[in-house]
């Protein structure tokens, strides 16, 4: 199992069962509660500051662990809106998971610093930050969480070890109903900067992802079985994909995105564990993808379960400097950890690669290699330019199991090429992950 889709186990396990969830300080005891809220009575709504009525200090030592959840509580038992503030300064926080239901909507202002314990070895699991089951959350302020991730990057083995340590999200947002995120900014995770699973309309906007590009597995934006998720004019730099959709992903618009350095933008990988929910309703425009190893791809692993995944269209797509720019890969392999001899049962339709123009830093610009078995349907490729100076010539493409409808330019000539024999996954370095990204909510 990968490291991406045990993440996703490992958060399912802890929303059936909450009790388990609990805090562990930095430099003492907390209090009865620890680092996690509800809305157990009723409370008066207005505004309420960490640092003013919870006593909470920017010194970067006291934890804002308690202040922070004691606020929470207060805010998410009233009925009447609220909002916590978290002002200007640097804290040190251990954990915190925010619970709901609240009983009316909260609002969170982070204008500080927020910082989680550098070494890794503080955590007993993959959390640090979480909001879970909450209608009506909003956050904003132009903050900055902080992961202080340097440390858990030279530990992770993941692409060599099934069971290795799993380090903590920067911010997971579970089961939120009608959220708004903008104006922060989360940087130097752990592992992903923010993981979405189970949502229903949450929008990010503004939003600022900032990891350096040697840091493993730290996607920026990751969304499993979420239904309206919005994610608009925002940067994302980091070590793995800018964004990243597993599978139950339906009805995502990403648009004036700007991603890079990292892997591009990501669908799957598909099709690696039983029981996965389909991908449908995907619209990725207005972005400029710079510097990375992908662009935009769509994956499912070979010998897989069945599954489908359909009507996502990617257009008006700068690439600038990509290594892979247009990518379907049904025979995703990473370190050859999986049977290519048998073709990938995920179904793939209704596909559309419009606008994508820019420079490749390899030589295959194109790259569509669907499955044997359940051939794709319905890919349509229009008003492709994509250039390629290298000396091994110019750029081309590589086509299977395919018949797409082409119209406008196409550079390089669609589909001009056979596809090689014997494919072993995708050009250039593999995801610094065993398992890619199938989930249960997860991806790669």
């Amino acid at each position: 199992m990968g490291v991406k889709e045990i993440i996703t186990v490992i958060s399912v396990l802890l929303l059936l069962f909450p009790s388990t969830v609990k805090p562990r300080a930095v430099g003492g005891a907390q209090p009865a509660g620890g680092a996690q809220g509800g809305a157990p009575g009723g409370g008066g709504g207005g505004t309420l500051d960490v640092v003013a009525q919870f006593g909470a200090k920017a010194d970067e030592k006291t934890d804002l662990s308690q202040p922070l959840l004691n606020a929470w509580k207060e805010a998410c038992a009233s009925p009447a809106p609220s909002q916590i503030v978290i002002p200007a300064g640097t804290f040190l926080l251990s954990r915190a998971v925010m619970e709901g239901p609240c009983k009316g909507p909260v609002d969170i202002q982070v204008q500080g610093t927020i910082k989680a314990p550098p070494d890794p070895s503080h955590f007993k699991d993959d959390i640090w930050v979480i909001f879970n089951r909450i209608e009506g959350f909003t956050m904003s302020g132009g903050g900055i969480f902080d992961g202080q991730g340097a440390l858990a990057w030279s530990k992770n083995d993941c692409h060599k070890n099934k069971k290795c340590t799993l380090f903590p999200i920067n911010i997971r947002f579970n089961y939120l109903t009608n959220a708004y995120i903008h104006d922060i900014t989360t940087k130097d995770s752990k592992q992903f900067n923010v993981n979405v699973l189970g949502c229903k309309n949450i929008t990010f906007e503004h939003f600022t992802v900032s990891n350096p590009e040697h840091s493993l597995n730290t996607d920026g934006i990751h969304i499993g079985r979420s239904d309206g998720v919005t994610i608009l004019h925002s940067e994302i730099k980091t070590g793995d994909d800018c964004i990243s959709l597993g599978d139950g992903s339906k009805n995502v618009v990403v648009n004036g995105i700007s991603c890079g350095p990292g892997h591009g933008i990501s669908i799957g990988s598909l099709g690696k564990y039983q029981g996965e929910e389909p991908v449908a309703g995907i619209k990725i425009a207005n972005c400029t993808i710079t510097n990375t190893m992908n662009g935009v791809r769509i994956k499912s692993w070979p010998a897989s379960y069945p599954g489908t995944a359909s009507d996502m269209h990617f257009e008006d797509i700068t690439m600038d400097n990509v290594s892979n720019p247009i990518i379907i890969d049904q025979q995703y392999c990473p370190w050859n950890q999986c049977d290519l001899k048998n073709p990938s049962r995920i179904k793939l339709s209704n596909i559309s690669f419009k606008n994508i123009r820019g420079t490749a830093a390899g030589k295959e610009a194109v790259k569509i290699i669907c499955s044997a078995g359940f051939p794709c349907e319905g890919v349509e490729l229009a008003d492709i330019d994509l250039t390629y100076t290298g000396p091994d010539g110019p750029a081309i493409s590589q086509c299977s199991n395919v018949s797409p409808k082409l119209s406008g330019k196409q550079n390089p000539p669609i589909c001009a090429a056979p596809a090689p024999t014997s494919p072993g996954g995708q050009a250039g370095p593999a995801k610094a992950s065993p398992g890619g990204k199938a989930s249960p909510g997860a991806t790669a």
